[in-house]
């Protein structure tokens, strides 16, 4: 049977329609490699307008009640954000050894501290922590925290705050800035907001953290020279800071390849914490 022509010409339309909008899809997540299990779960939140979704990153052989790692994901993004085969494969190297991951919802902008929106600090350490423990069967005294931009901040803020719950924190690109007026709109909520969660201050009045800290920015990031005087700063009193800096900007090119380098430092750091 012949097919009409105007049937050709408009499967044709479609199939070009159909390739178009696939260019237009985001990037599909990587798989989840065997030797890692998925969990989603939800945290029920009296503190910030939830439930708020979370993923859990469970690898398969590893230890009776192993540690768990907290990553927290930048502005704009989400928790699936940080899911990549950079992380996957660093979980897998490290073997028996590796911590269950845990990645957070923090909204569009909460920056991760409490504020006029939510308290999204107390979520995190009075909520979030210990779901994800019983949740995913993690060590719930040996904590870890990080994050990338926003992320990062907050895992300084949250670890500077909370500094008896976690064994180690790490800013990769952490978001920080010298002064209020420095830091985009939605950031904070206005000047005492910014004072209560001012990094630098804190860190000029005196010694900020016990644990083993983590910074590391690329050369061609906004945030690079903040970065660096922040460390700098940590350094001069005494704490156990590592500093790293390498080629990339502000964006997951630069983030994902160094994934192996930030899972070996909190691996090593809870391995070390006696909880």
């Amino acid at each position: 049977m012949t097919v009409p022509r105007r049937l050709l010409l408009l499967a044709g339309f479609l199939g070009v329609l159909v390739a178009a909008l696939w260019l237009w899809l985001p990037d599909q997540e990587d798989p989840i490699p065997a030797g890692i299990r998925r969990a989603d779960f939800e945290v029920d939140s009296h503190f910030v307008d939830g439930p708020r979704d979370a993923i859990g990153l469970v690898p398969v052989s590893m230890v009776a009640r192993p540690p768990l790692l907290v990553l927290l994901h930048g502005r704009g993004g989400e928790p699936k954000d940080l899911l990549s085969a950079e992380l996957f494969k660093a979980l897998l190297d490290r073997g028996a050894d590796a911590p269950i991951v845990v990645l957070l919802d923090g909204g569009e902008a909460s920056y991760w501290h409490d504020r006029a929106d939510g308290a999204w600090g107390r979520y995190v350490v009075n909520e979030a922590i210990p779901a994800a423990a019983e949740e995913l069967g993690a060590d719930g005294d040996r904590v870890a925290i990080g994050g990338i931009s926003m992320g990062g901040f907050g895992a300084l803020d949250l670890a500077r705050l909370f500094p008896s719950r976690f064994c180690a924190v790490g800013g990769h690109s952490a978001a920080l800035w010298r002064t209020g007026g420095e830091t985009p709109n939605g950031a904070f909520d206005d000047a005492e907001d910014f004072a209560r969660h001012d990094l630098f201050a804190a860190a000029e009045a005196g010694p900020v953290y016990e644990m083993p800290v983590w910074i590391d920015v690329g050369d061609d990031d906004p945030f690079v020279e903040a970065d660096k005087a922040f460390a700098g700063l940590l350094e001069e009193q005494g704490a156990d800071v590592t500093l790293h800096t390498a080629p990339g900007e502000h964006s997951y090119s630069y983030w994902n390849p160094h994934m192996d380098e930030y899972i070996d430092f909190y691996s090593d750091a809870l391995a070390a914490c006696g909880g």
